[in-house]
């Protein structure tokens, strides 16, 4: 997320065998990355996800669900220049209870911190990007929310601007002890509009 260009990617997720129905979910993220810059050595750089989401019954008694999700807001204060080589950004997260339905949902508030480090090399683009939530108010019915994200990634692009990425969006859930860790593989073609 850290560039000087403001950037709309669409993340389109299909997730299997859910619960004990194996029901789908499909999720497409819109993610938003726009930078500001705040003065001759740094930027502000803001990524926002919005989940809209479609999900079958995962379980007897649990109905279908569609609407918008969660939205999870990061904002990178970077300085313009590498550090040792290093593009870095670090500042806070913040979790939205934004859902349009319960199921789709947290129903809590969450804030913390956020890092991102990457270096580019060539054509080559590697390194991580984390960050932990811990819910602050919201449902208290509802589980608290007390997860840490890290996405490490590395990507190629060649001459024609195609990129070919892999990362993992690994989440660890502390309140139930539980690793999700997907490995995703992203091909994208960067268009350039106008001057």
């Amino acid at each position: 997320p850290v560039a000087s260009l403001i950037s709309v990617p669409f993340q389109s997720n299909w997730d299997f065998g859910i619960g004990v129905n194996d029901a789908s979910r499909y999720t497409m993220n819109f993610q938003p990355v726009i930078p500001l810059s705040l003065d001759e050595e740094w930027n502000l750089i803001i990524r926002t996800i919005v989940p809209v989401i479609d999900a079958e019954s995962p379980a007897p008694g649990i109905p279908d669900a569609s609407g918008l999700g969660d939205i999870v807001q990061s904002f990178f204060f970077s300085p313009v220049d590498p550090v040792d080589g290093w593009i870095v950004g670090a500042g806070p997260v913040f979790l939205y209870p934004s859902a349009s339905e319960a199921l789709l949902g947290t129903e809590q508030w969450a804030a913390g911190p956020t890092a991102v480090v990457l270096k580019q090399e060539g054509p080559w683009t590697y390194g991580a990007l984390a960050n932990h939530l811990w819910n602050y108010a919201g449902d208290e019915t509802r589980a608290d929310v007390n997860a840490t994200f890290l996405q490490p990634f590395v990507s190629y692009i060649t001459p024609t601007k195609t990129t070919y990425s892999l990362n993992s969006e690994s989440t660890y859930d502390w309140e139930r002890g539980q690793w999700t860790a997907p490995l995703n593989l992203v091909v994208s073609q960067l268009l350039k509009g106008g001057s």
